[in-house]
Order: structure tokens, then C-alpha cells, then sequence
């Protein structure tokens, strides 16, 4: 793999809830830094139910402080979360909201939740998503707070949904995949920066552990790929409307 670019790209990496990136995209933000990528890290929930323990306002601030030090970690700029958790439907208002951070960071590569998903949050995210980055160089579509449209290529890529299977149970399939295996230490070491979480998942959803669990989705998309130890699986979501089909920037970096 290439040491870095000369022309290094921007990365805006979406997630819904803190961890989320983590979980799904971790090991690919790793990957794309260390190639000199610029990465933007985002959670558009919270996190406040994501807890059994404690109060809204303290779980809010827990879970901020997390997804800060996670993204201090990987080296990337870090956004606000907007939202509660279970109140991320697709509106314009949400829309208008990322447009306007997107518009800001002007990415040349959009990573996002899968549109097919066991959580509802998780795939309006990607909607919301896909929606916002279509209206990039709109001029008559406003963005909340105002800035100007950008008219640039974008493209936008889906992640494995968390447990890799959809709402009903279907295995889901990547289009390509990216090896993570020099950087699944770092990935499970980003992800273990949510130590709130690792409480939560073990007692709400059964799971015995919360960073074996990452690794062994890690692991599952390595076999799949019939070529890494370790992978993360990517969709592209199709360029018409955001590029032309020969722009594919995260595919360029799974085929160095």
C-alpha cells in the first residue's frame, strides 16, 4: 500500500450513534489517515439511551467526551452530535443541518451507515446523508446554517450494517472491501474509547464482549474477502447525480 497520495482527499465519516463509526468504519478511517486523507468524524445521535446507568444529561456528556477522545485518536476533526437517539428521521430540517457541515468540509469522499440496517437511526442517518451530498451544489436549496453550494464530485460509500445481516436477517454483501489488517489494533483501541458503551452493549444486546465482538466482524469480512485477515466491506452508492462512475477514490485505495 502507498505510504500517501499526492493529492490526498477529504473524508467525511457519518456515523448515527457514538461508536458506530468505530464499529463499521474504523479500520478504513485508519487506512485513509495514514495515506494522508483529511478526515471529518461525525455522530448524528448522542447516544442518551444508550445507557442503564445514567441520567440523560450525564450520559450525553459521557459519550461526547468518548467520541472526542476516539477521533483524537485517529487524528480527525470532531462534530457535535445533534440529535437524540430514536428522533433521526428523514426531514429537511435534519438534511438542511448536514448539508451545511458538508458544504463546510467540501468532501471528496462521503462514509456512510448501510441503507440496510437491524436500526432504524442507522439507516435514516444514511438517507439523510445521501440526500444532503445530492443538494451539495444546489443553489436554491438553502442549508441550516446558510452557506454557499459547492459543485464538486463526491462520492458516497455504505458500510456494512452492524452484525453485517439486514433487518430481516439477509446477509448483506459488500462491493469491495479494505484490508484493516495492519491497523485492527488501532481500529479495536478507537473503539474501546467508548467504555460507557462496552456496559451497555453487554447487558442490553447479550453480547460477551464489546471489542471481540468489532473484531470478529473484522474477521467475518476477511474470510469473505478470500484474500485479507482482516476487512471492512464498502457499497457505493451510485454516482449518478453525485460524480462520473470513473471517480472512485475508496476503490483506488482498495486496489493499491
Amino acid at each position: 500500500m502507498l505510504n500517501n497520495l499526492s493529492n490526498p482527499l477529504t473524508v467525511f465519516a457519518l456515523g448515527c450513534h457514538p461508536d458506530d463509526i468505530e464499529f463499521m468504519m474504523g479500520g478504513t478511517l485508519f487506512v485513509l489517515k495514514e495515506l494522508g486523507f483529511e478526515i471529518h468524524y461525525m455522530n448524528l445521535a448522542n447516544g442518551n439511551c444508550g445507557t442503564m446507568k445514567y441520567s440523560k444529561k450525564k450520559i450525553v456528556k459521557i459519550r461526547a467526551q468518548e467520541a472526542q477522545t476516539a477521533a483524537k485518536l485517529l487524528g480527525a476533526t470532531w462534530y457535535p452530535s445533534l440529535y437524540n437517539d430514536m428522533e433521526i428521521t428523514y426531514q429537511v430540517k435534519i438534511i438542511k443541518k448536514i448539508l451545511s457541515i458538508m458544504r463546510k468540509i467540501q468532501p471528496d469522499i462521503v462514509l456512510i451507515p448501510s441503507l440496510k440496517d437491524y436500526m432504524e437511526d442507522h439507516m435514516n442517518t444514511a438517507r439523510i446523508a445521501v440526500s444532503a451530498a445530492f443538494a451539495l451544489p444546489m443553489i436554491n436549496f438553502s442549508a441550516i446554517p446558510p452557506i454557499k453550494p459547492v459543485s464538486k464530485e463526491i462520492a458516497l460509500y455504505h458500510a456494512m450494517p452492524y452484525g453485517l445481516h439486514d433487518g430481516l436477517s439477509e446477509k448483506i454483501k459488500p462491493h469491495f472491501y479494505i484490508d484493516i489488517s495492519k491497523v485492527i489494533d488501532k481500529k479495536e483501541a478507537m473503539l474501546a474509547c467508548h467504555e460507557s458503551q462496552r456496559i451497555w452493549l453487554d447487558k442490553s444486546q447479550k453480547q460477551d464482549s464489546y471489542l471481540q465482538t468489532a473484531r470478529d466482524m473484522s474477521k467475518q469480512m476477511g474470510i469473505d474477502s478470500k484474500k485479507y485477515e482482516f476487512a471492512e466491506g464498502w457499497i457505493r452508492h451510485n454516482p449518478l447525480g453525485y460524480s462520473s462512475k470513473e471517480f472512485a477514490p475508496l476503490e483506488n485505495v482498495a486496489n493499491t
